[in-house]
């Protein structure tokens, strides 16, 4: 499990900089850079609704992590094996606008 920094504050996930829904999906199976991921998991913040909803009653530090970005040195079987996870995407409305700042390409 890695330690997760997610700075897409609009997610409905994103309880401080930490994520609340338990494991997340990294999207990008052709993906050569980090922009060529995204954070499939994303769900965007509605209004009227709590700021997080999960089967997690805190937001966690660490994180299960399934990743289709083959190309990433850190991936290892479909699984992320990094120590430290940064997703990126300020004012995102869609998980294509999340990224893998972690991203490395082998």
């Amino acid at each position: 499990m890695a330690d997760l920094k997610c700075v897409v504050e609009n997610c409905t996930y994103n309880k401080d900089c930490l994520c609340s829904k338990g494991d997340i999906m990294v999207g990008g199976k052709h993906a050569c850079d980090c922009d060529g991921t995204c954070c499939e998991s994303f769900a965007q913040k509605r209004e009227g609704r709590d700021s997080f909803s999960s089967s997690l009653s805190h937001p966690s530090h660490t994180i299960s992590i399934d990743c289709e970005a083959v190309k990433c040195i850190y991936n290892s079987n479909y699984k992320c094996v990094a120590d430290h996870v940064d997703i990126k995407g300020c004012g995102a409305s869609d998980c294509r606008e999340t990224a893998c700042a972690t991203f490395s390409e082998k």
